[in-house]
Parts: C-alpha cells; sequence; structure tokens
C-alpha cells in the first residue's frame, strides 16, 4: 500500500519486505484439557512453532527467553504455561511485569478470553483503587503489574504478600528491550530484591521474559535476571507486506527544509481523508502537540478524528483517548512513544514517524504497529532537518541492514546499587553472602554506606537503620526531583518532571496540551506548581541548555581518547521562540534558572594546540566546534541509545591543558556503559562522523550534516573543511 506515488520529490527512498507465511506446531499435549478446550473454543486448533516451543521449555521448568515480532502471538509463550501451572496447583501464582500501566491493563483485557473457569487475573498499580488491593493480593491466580508498583507497593510490603510469594511460579517480563538504560539498571536490582524474598521462603520461581527487537538477548536476560535462559528466537508467525517509505519535507528559500512536524500532520490528516487509520509517533511531547494543531486546521470540520497521547495527560483522559481509537471515532492518532509498546488501539493501515525515533528498535516497533498478522502495512518515516535523520536517508541501509542495538544495564552503577541496597536492607537485613547476587561491587558500596550511616553494619548483617521504607525516595525511571503540577484557573492541567518543568515549564514558555496553547505565568519550584493560562499563540518555545563539564578522574586511554569521569553542570540558559508553521525562530529570551549537576563517565578526545590561520582567525576553533557536532551526531548509532541519553561539550582551549578538548558523556548519573561501547569502536566512530560530512553535498556545512538545532551558539564558527580534515588526522 503506498498512496503517496505523486510526491516524488519528496519520497527519498522506498523499501518493501516481502510476506511471510506462518510454520505451525501441534499444542502441547502436556497441557491441562481445560486450556484445550479454551483455545478450541477460540477456533486455535494448533500453535505457531515459537509458542509451542517455548511453551514446552516452560513445561520442563526452563526459564525462557523469547525474541520474536511485533504481533507475534508471544502472550499464549507465557499465557499457556502460567494457566496450566495454575490449574493443576489450585495455590500457584504468577506475576506479569509490564513496563507501564495501559499495558498491563490491556493484556488483561487479552487474556480474559483465555482465563478457564476458577483463575483469576488482576491488575495490581497504582490506578488499582485501595478497597479492590487486598482482594487482588490474596485472590488473584495471575496479578498484572509495573516495575513501579513492586518497587513501593509490593516489596517494601512484602510481610503482606507471604502466600503470594511463597507460592510464585512464574514471573514473566514482557518487552524486555525497554528494561535499558537507567530503568532497566534500577529493574534489575528491583527483580534481584523480588527472587531474594521467595528465595527466602524457599522458592525459586521460573522467568519468562519477550521481547520483539532485542540484539543481546541471552546477555541481557542475565543482567536483568541473574538467571541463564533457553532462548526462542525464530518467528512462525505470518506477516503481510511492509511498505517503508523515507520522506523528505520540501527545502525552503533560506537552504532550510520546511518542518517536518507542518509534513507529517498533512500526511497524517491526507490519510484520514483517504479513509486510512493511522497512527503518528513523535518524540516529544510538544512536537506531539504541533503535530496535532496542524492536523486539526488541514481537517477542518473533521479535526474531531484526530486526537494526541503522551505522557503528562490524566488516567481519565488516557483511557478515552484509547477507547477513542479502538472502536473508530478517531482515524489519527499522534503520540509520543507511550503508544511504541503493543496497547491494543485497533488495526492500523499506517504509521507515521515524525523523525527518527531515536533507536533501531524503535524504529522497528513503531512500524510494526502497521498491519496485523498477514495483512499489509505502511510505515512512513519524516525526516527532519537534522544530521543524524538526514544521514539516514541518505545511507538507509543503517537502518535496514544492522541488527538492533544492544540493551546496556548496569546494575552495578553506584548510585543505582546504592539506593537499591537501601530498599533490600529495608526489606530483610542484607547479608554479606546476599550481596554477591547485586554484583561484585555491591559488599564495597554496602560497607561505605555503614561508615557514611546510611546502613548499620553488627551481627554479621547490613542493617537499615530507620523505620520509613526508602523506596518511595527512589525514583526508578531516572528522573531526579519532584514532580511539577500545572495548574490553569484552579484546575489541574497536567504534570511534569522538575527537570523537564525547567526546559518546558519556565516563566514565558508555551505549554501545549491537546491542540490548546498555555502560557506559563510562573514556576514556582519550591512548591511545585507551574501556573499557566490559555493563549492563541501562534509560536512555541524551545530551551537553550548549555553543559560545562570538569573532569575528576582518568580511567583508560587509547591516543588522544581518554575514558574519564566527568562532573557535568547542565543550566537552561534561554529559550527560543518558533512559529507553530515551520522553524524559523523570531526571538531569543535568556533565563536564570538553578543549575542541575551530575557525575557520569565520559569519552575526552584531546587535541593538539591548532595553527593560527591570519586569513581566518575563527579557523581552529571552528574545526573543534565542528568536530564536536560531527561525533555526537553519529554516537547514537554507534553506541545503539537514543540521541537524549548522550551528551557533548568543547573547548577551544580547556581550563586544565590550555589545547583543545571534545567530551561525550552518558547523560546519565554513574554512566550505563554508552561511552564505554563507543571508546571500544573508536575508528569506526571516527569513519561514521567522516561518512556523516562527506557523503552531504554541501560546502559549507548545513542542517543535514554539522549543524544542530541544539547547538546553545547557533552554529556559530563550524568549518565542514576544517572539520573533516582534523577528523582524518586523528586516530586512536
Amino acid at each position: 500500500m503506498n498512496p503517496y506515488g505523486e510526491f516524488g520529490d519528496q519520497i527519498v527512498h522506498v523499501e518493501e519486505i516481502a510476506s511471510r507465511l506462518a510454520t505451525f506446531a501441534p499444542i502441547p499435549a502436556r497441557l491441562d484439557p481445560h486450556i484445550f478446550e479454551t483455545l478450541q473454543a477460540k477456533g486455535i486448533e494448533q500453535l505457531y512453532a515459537h509458542q509451542a516451543q517455548a511453551c514446552e521449555a516452560a513445561l520442563d521448568g526452563k526459564d525462557v527467553m523469547i525474541v520474536t515480532g511485533t504481533n507475534s502471538g508471544k502472550t499464549l509463550c507465557y499465557a499457556l504455561p502460567t494457566l496450566h501451572q495454575c490449574i493443576q496447583e489450585p495455590m500457584a501464582r504468577a506475576l506479569y511485569v509490564f513496563p507501564t500501566k495501559a499495558l498491563a491493563q490491556d493484556q488483561l483485557k487479552r487474556m480474559s478470553d483465555l482465563l478457564p473457569e476458577g483463575i483469576r487475573a488482576g491488575t495490581y498499580d497504582g490506578d488499582t483503587a485501595a478497597s479492590q488491593r487486598g482482594s487482588i493480593r490474596k485472590l488473584a491466580h495471575i496479578i498484572l503489574s509495573n516495575p513501579d508498583m513492586l518497587h513501593v507497593g509490593v516489596l517494601p510490603n512484602h510481610e503482606n504478600w507471604v502466600t503470594f510469594l511463597k507460592n510464585l511460579r512464574y514471573i514473566v517480563i514482557d518487552e524486555m528491550h525497554t528494561y535499558r538504560g537507567v530503568f532497566g539498571s534500577h529493574v534489575a536490582n528491583v527483580l534481584r530484591r523480588l527472587l531474594r524474598l521467595c528465595e527466602w521462603h524457599r522458592n525459586r520461581p521460573q522467568i519468562i521474559a519477550c521481547s520483539a527487537t532485542i540484539a543481546n538477548p541471552l546477555s541481557a536476560f542475565r543482567r536483568l535476571t541473574s538467571r541463564e535462559p533457553v532462548l526462542i528466537d525464530e518467528d512462525a508467525s505470518p506477516q503481510g507486506r511492509r511498505t517503508f517509505i523515507f520522506w523528505n519535507p520540501p527545502p525552503l528559500k533560506d537552504a532550510e527544509r520546511a518542518s517536518a512536524n507542518v509534513t507529517s500532520a498533512h500526511i497524517v490528516s491526507d490519510l484520514v481523508e483517504r479513509g486510512f487509520t493511522s497512527l503518528a509517533f513523535c518524540r516529544a511531547r510538544i512536537s506531539t502537540e504541533l503535530v496535532l494543531v496542524q492536523a486539526r486546521k488541514d481537517l477542518g470540520d473533521k479535526a474531531n478524528l484526530v486526537e494526541s497521547y503522551r505522557g503528562g495527560y490524566t488516567p481519565k483522559e488516557r483511557r478515552q483517548i484509547e477507547k477513542a481509537v479502538r472502536t473508530g471515532k478517531l482515524k489519527g492518532l499522534i503520540a509520543t512513544n507511550a503508544m511504541e509498546l503493543g496497547v491494543d488501539i485497533g488495526d492500523l493501515d499506517a504509521v507515521v514517524m515524525n523523525g527518527y525515533p531515536g533507536s533501531i528498535s524503535s524504529f522497528w516497533q513503531q512500524a510494526g504497529r502497521a498491519g496485523r498478522g498477514s495483512k499489509d502495512g505502511l510505515a512512513i518515516m519524516v525526516a527532519h532537518d537534522d544530521p543524524l535523520e538526514q544521514f539516514l536517508l541518505r545511507e538507509p541501509s543503517l537502518l535496514f541492514d544492522k541488527p538492533v542495538e544492544s540493551v546496556t544495564i548496569n546494575n552495578e552503577n553506584p548510585q543505582i546499587l546504592s539506593r537499591q541496597l537501601l530498599c533490600a536492607a529495608h526489606e530483610r537485613p542484607l547479608s554479606p553472602a546476599e550481596l554477591s547476587n547485586f554484583g561484585d561491587s555491591a559488599i564495597g558500596i554496602a560497607e561505605d554506606m555503614d561508615r557514611s550511616g546510611e546502613l548499620s553494619y553488627r551481627a554479621g548483617l547490613f542493617y537499615y537503620p530507620a523505620f520509613s521504607p526508602p523506596a518511595p525516595g527512589v525514583n526508578i525511571r531516572g528522573a531526579s526531583g519532584s514532580e511539577i503540577v500545572l495548574m490553569c484557573e484552579g484546575e489541574q492541567l497536567g504534570t511534569m518532571e522538575r527537570n523537564r518543568a525547567l526546559q518546558n515549564a519556565h516563566t514565558g514558555a508555551i505549554y501545549l496540551h491537546r491542540g490548546q496553547s498555555y502560557f506559563v505565568r510562573s514556576l514556582d519550584l519550591d512548591q511545585g506548581i507551574a501556573t499557566v493560562i490559555p493563549t492563541d499563540a501562534n509560536y512555541y518555545t524551545q530551551p537553550v541548555t548549555q553543559a560545562t563539564v570538569e573532569e575528576l578522574s582518568r580511567l583508560e586511554r587509547s591516543g588522544p581518547f581518554s575514558l574519564v569521569g566527568l562532573k557535568v553542570t547542565d543550566q537552561v540558559i534561554a529559550y527560543r521562540k518558533k512559529l507553530h508553521d515551520g522553524n524559523r525562530v523570531f526571538d531569543i529570551v535568556d533565563l536564570d534558572l538553578p543549575p542541575q549537576t551530575f557525575e557520569t563517565l565520559a569519552i575526552r578526545l584531546d587535541l593538539p594546540e591548532l595553527p593560527f590561520d591570519d586569513d581566518d582567525p575563527s579557523a581552529a576553533i571552528s574545526s573543534v566546534h565542528g568536530l564536536e557536532h560531527a561525533l555526537i551526531a553519529v554516537a547514537p548509532l554507534l553506541a545503539g541509545c537514543d540521541r537524549n541519553d548522550l551528551g557533548s561539550a568543547w573547548y577551544g582551549v580547556s581550563p586544565d591543558t590550555l589545547q583543545p578538548a571534545v567530551f561525550v558523556f552518558d547523560r546519565v548519573p554513574g554512566g550505563v556503559g554508552l561511552t564505554e561501547r563507543l571508546f571500544q569502536m573508536l575508528d569506526a566512530w571516527l569513519a561514521s562522523a567522516v561518512d556523516l560530512l562527506t557523503s552531504c553535498p554541501c560546502k559549507e556545512g548545513c542542517p543535514a550534516c554539522l549543524m544542530s538545532s541544539r547547538c546553545e551558539a547557533a552554529n556559530e564558527y563550524l568549518s565542514k573543511k576544517g572539520t573533516i580534515e582534523l577528523l582524518r588526522s586523528v586516530t586512536s
């Protein structure tokens, strides 16, 4: 399906993936007869081969890792063995862990048709009414939850869960690829805390994990659970033809391109007019709102056929929107990656990606939402005027011929592990022998915490020396600081993390919510309130963030490159005003907001003092600045991460060496292994940066290769020629 043949000047690449037939296998004969009856009632006479293999492995008592595509029927892979166990052993329990509440609610609806008589299932999360929690905890055979509730609601109160923990037979971890970075590192420790309590009750539950997109399933499973699984990775499900269109907005007179937000909105509205149901993904909350505003403008009296969906909405709003799409009231939904996971919103004809999603894994996850089973699907990626995205248009093989990224988990990140050890010690005093399950560094961290008074070591155990549980103060999603509530005329409009509010809810910012613009009158960080009023402003705001760095230690060296410990200070120093219908900045306003400081790992590149050119005094600085832009642009492709996971800084004259230096760092306190991965592939990193620049036909550097919309210096002092020469002169 390709309804866009007439836009040949904007379509730069079309890729088609052929359809695939299913491979079937018999339903395992060992399953309880009630399950056979349930499956037959649903018209299921046989399973896909990978479903049967996963079921057999689980019935054999093994831990299982399933890696098959989107819509490949992974639910049956874990539902069948867990239901079998619950029927065979009435006291048996199972815990299904999903990364979001919405996905858990959705899976409960899907499972309702599978539940034999007498087997109960229920969700236990922040949206579960207090009056229902006790009965779900005591009576449900299968509990569907998320890591957050496990962390703050279940484990700190494990004395209320003794029967459940003693009889827990299966732990299911769905969408395992989402457990990466800070979140994944926390969840790895949360699972160790859970398994530790089960072991205390002389119980060892099996673990079944699933993912559609992960390059290192075995090592990621080990990192997350400390177990060794059986791997099932041959997808036997059917798949319709997949068509991918790479779309580049048309150039404007000033050499920039038309707004990708506007172009994405035009595509969505056109799909709606043609009768197709589509889902558009945006990388940020503000772009989600901008696309919605333009799409509704395009559709006129059909504007109610499109809606937006993102974090910050109330649970009631999200449920209403999900139902409206599922029932066909909406034909277009514009969302952040909150819709990337498999929440059922009905059949979709097309997916529009407003920009590269940030990782190859997310690219395939989002594209996989269009078309179910043998139904054909269309995915359109609209590129922004951004070096990385324009590079991918020139080199589409970087997406189609490369494997998805490996999941990076550092469960021994000192800042993460220390907080998790506090939680574990509160649940039950920690013995030195138990600490080995949390990693080789755990004993040293616990001893340091004993000396600082955070833990108390006595009688051979580490105790938590307070009564109140520490878990509520440990945010496993990685956000720091309190939550900011956005208030409009006395009513709560939404919420925002403190760090996000410093960038998007400061005084003077424009906040967009479901197509309506609001002007931020004030931000009170002490009270946790941002006050907003409706406005008809035709612009939005974009923060300008400055990073300053200070080296703390040097860990490893390879030529001019070093792996270093770094102190990073981030500060929002200004904001730009940009028109809704384009990329043009028409004003920049200075800000004075408090800085945010953290310690992390970084790669430092020390450069020799560059020669001074009388004809072009800024040539040396322009080369160093360009080098920073080029390295950070391609780094996410090699590190296997979202571009927001990395930061960078540069000095024409570094304070400690009085020579030029460039830094690329993990934007996570303590680091999660991204810069270490880059450090292991320095030559490939440099070569990719050269390819980024040389593959672009421009002479001086442009938004497609060297310029960045995030540049705090507004892309001044950039030399494409000098950057290429400097890159080629650097060797690891």
